[in-house]
């Protein structure tokens, strides 16, 4: 039997920045129920940490994310209560990481299949190194991307998400950039060089600002056009009480730096 010395998500807190590493690069950092259970817990943590205003989701070793670890899915064949607490533990995982009251980067390297590309897609932004790949290669062994189409179909096309999982074909990360997947491609070399500054660039604002913007931009996304005015309206009135909205106005005006509360 094998011991898990390291764990399996690892954290790591800096100047605001928090980034969550999934640890487990000999199974190619596959989202085992144990994956995903560790994963949940970290989120849950980072949630309520005041001292964090980003959250970065990077991977350890050359794999980004394979998706659901297969030989555990194999063991469980004969079990469909176990497959349907999988499939609802992976979902339970991508919707806490849009309800997450912080932004999300997602640090790409190697290549996200699967769930792992569901991964990518549920972050609020992705940078990819340009050597990294995705997939959503389920309907070659038989099994559709059903969760993963969730999100990749809430971040590109109608057409192009399709054409991803009904083919199951690998794709580029500049393909991916074009299609809306990632927000930037850079040589590898420089990917945590370029996630940082991003995340630097979002931890500097305001971290009431940031949760208030975020939970707003995923509610409107699903309202008709006159009911998303109207929602937005109130947050905007909301958001111009609290004393962070009234410092920055004041230190716009006043040509310096906020100094934020997050009240």
């Amino acid at each position: 039997m094998t011991v898990q010395s390291e764990p399996l998500v690892r954290k790591y807190s800096e100047n605001g920045i928090t980034t969550l590493t999934l640890n487990q690069p000999e199974k190619r950092n596959s989202l085992s129920m144990a994956m995903l259970e560790a994963l949940s817990e970290a989120l849950e943590g980072v949630a309520t940490d005041s001292d964090t205003r980003v959250v970065v989701l990077a991977a350890a070793g050359h794999v980004f994310c394979a998706g659901h670890d297969l030989k555990e899915v194999k063991e469980q064949f004969d079990s469909h209560e176990f497959q349907l607490a999988l499939f609802n533990q992976c979902s339970k995982v991508m919707q806490q990481i849009v309800n997450l009251p912080k932004p999300v980067i997602a640090r790409v390297a190697g290549v996200a299949t699967a769930a792992g590309c569901q991964l990518v897609a549920s972050c609020d932004l992705a940078v990819a190194a340009d050597t990294a790949r995705f997939a959503t290669p389920g309907v070659n062994i038989g099994l559709f991307c059903s969760t993963p189409m969730v999100a990749l179909s809430r971040n590109v096309s109608r057409k192009h998400a399709m054409e991803m999982l009904l083919t199951g074909e690998m794709i580029g990360a500049v393909k991916a950039e074009r299609l809306g997947l990632v927000n930037q491609v850079v040589d590898e070399q420089h990917l945590d060089e370029m996630v940082y500054k991003l995340a630097r660039t979002i931890a500097d604002k305001s971290g009431l600002t940031l949760k208030i913007g975020k939970e707003a931009f995923y509610r409107q996304l699903e309202m008709p056009l006159a009911d998303a005015y109207e929602y937005t309206s109130k947050v905007m009135a909301d958001n111009m009480m609290a004393n962070d909205a009234q410092e920055g106005i004041c230190a716009f005006l006043e040509k310096r730096k906020p100094e934020w509360q997050d009240r």
